[in-house]
């Protein structure tokens, strides 16, 4: 797997103890991109820490429970380590950044926090650093493709489809579950898919869960 200027090929590639970046409903992918405002002081010093070390960022989502805050939430079992590939400072003290999705990880134990951010102890998936010219093998892409162009069209929205036919298999999948309007529980089943082809599955039936409710919520009867 490469991330920018850096190719990761064994867990040794990547240190035991990462820094942790909780966020509901986020999703990071390996492979894949997403972009983010950073602002909070605890997260400013984790981004620091970060470009002065091996700018790796954990992506997990918190587990919330009544009466839990940012700091003493659980923690998902897996999340998704993210190499910073590209920041800009925005002037008023926040980072505008890239991460780009290296490999799925899970938690194997909680370390002391540094500098008012979380950090794990972490398991990869490793076989997310491997090149796998069979991963897209057994998705069917028309069927995701259109799917989700029902659910846009339902939903009033658009996209860039000319982009979007263009994409790789595996990037489409994987673009597309990130983008997806659904929450956290959702999130966290596309994340932990086994596979590309799961995980497109996974991304049609909640998708087809999403359109029936819309549809039954709105009164409308299908023929």
């Amino acid at each position: 797997m490469k991330a920018g200027n850096k190719s990761y090929n064994t867990q040794e590639d990547i240190p035991e103890i990462i820094p942790i970046f909780p966020l509901s409903a986020a999703l990071l992918l390996p492979g894949a991109h997403m972009p983010m405002n950073i602002f909070e002081p605890r997260y400013l010093s984790l981004i620091d820490d970060a470009i002065r070390g091996d700018r790796l960022v954990g992506m997990i989502q918190p587990s919330f429970e009544d009466g839990e805050t940012e700091d003493t939430s659980n923690l998902c079992a897996v999340g998704c380590i993210g190499r910073i590939t590209a920041i800009q400072e925005a002037g008023d003290g926040r980072y505008l950044l890239n991460l780009s999705g290296i490999c799925r990880f899970r938690i194997v134990s909680e370390q002391k926090p540094k500098n008012g951010y979380r950090r794990c102890k972490v398991k990869l998936f490793v076989e997310d650093l491997l090149e796998d010219s069979d991963a897209s093998s057994g998705v069917d892409r028309d069927e995701l493709l259109s799917t989700f162009k029902a659910y846009l069209d339902a939903n009033d929205m658009e996209a860039d489809w000319e982009g979007v036919s263009a994409a790789s298999t595996e990037m489409l999948v994987n673009t597309l579950a990130m983008m997806s309007p659904y929450g956290p529980a959702e999130k966290q089943a596309l994340l932990e898919a086994p596979d590309l082809r799961t995980r497109a599955q996974t991304l049609i039936a909640i998708t087809e869960f999403a359109l029936a409710k819309d549809t039954e919520d709105s009164g409308v009867t299908l023929q």
